[in-house]
């Protein structure tokens, strides 16, 4: 049990963070709190267009040409302090 504020205050910290960790997708904590995931697409799609809607992030996808070569590509933020940036990358294959 902790004895003085500072140790409660150490204590509420922690659990917070547990709890906020915890609760959250890969996905969130990469856009709310810095850190990368990944997302592999359905064999034979391609990549169009990423974005954010709320905490979901949207997929524009298309079948591949027969041509195509399937690409590795990456979602990330560039923000004006350079504090919680985060990093999706985007995988697609045959």
């Amino acid at each position: 049990m902790p004895k003085t504020i500072r140790e409660m205050k150490k204590a509420l910290l922690i659990a917070f963070a547990v709890i906020i960790l915890t609760g959250c997708t890969e996905k969130e904590r990469a856009r709310s709190l810095g850190g990368s995931s990944e997302i592999k697409l359905e064999k034979g799609q391609r990549l169009l267009e990423v974005t954010w809607k709320g905490n979901d992030i949207w997929l524009l996808t298309e079948p591949m040409d027969s041509d195509y070569q399937p690409r590795t590509k990456t979602f990330y933020e560039d923000s004006a302090w350079g504090l919680y940036e985060g990093k999706i990358t985007i995988i697609e294959s045959r």
